[in-house]
């Protein structure tokens, strides 16, 4: 599976930006997908999971009540709402796909991974 995402820009601290992430090579409704990030100097982080049907979600504390995480499955797409976004929240993020039933917040779950889109929000 090749995973591509889009969406990434710089925003002003308060605005909002939608990633988005398409995939080729094979469906991915059955695949748990994620959301991680990488600022400059640190280590990857989850960001935020749904499940194959999109009936469950999971978000790190974070960006809890300010991300929202959805899919289209007839579209084999993910996407990643951002809004309120801090200066904090700049980072390159990456979408990604689990063979799991049931959410994962490690990256090492993950088995395929997208080459990341850079958000920028200036203060």
């Amino acid at each position: 599976v090749q995973l591509q995402a889009s969406g990434g820009g710089l925003v002003q601290a308060g605005g909002s930006l939608r990633l988005s992430c398409a995939a080729s090579g094979r469906t991915f409704n059955r695949d748990v997908l994620g959301w991680f990030r990488q600022a400059p100097g640190k280590e990857r982080e989850f960001v935020a999971a749904i499940s194959w049907s999109g009936g469950t979600t999971r978000y790190a504390d974070s960006v809890n009540g300010r991300f929202t995480v959805s899919r289209d499955n007839a579209k084999n797409a993910v996407y990643l709402q951002m809004n309120s976004l801090k200066p904090e929240d700049t980072a390159v993020y990456y979408c990604a796909g689990a063979l799991r039933q049931w959410i994962v917040v490690r990256s090492n779950e993950y088995l395929y991974w997208g080459q990341g889109t850079l958000v920028t929000v200036s203060s």
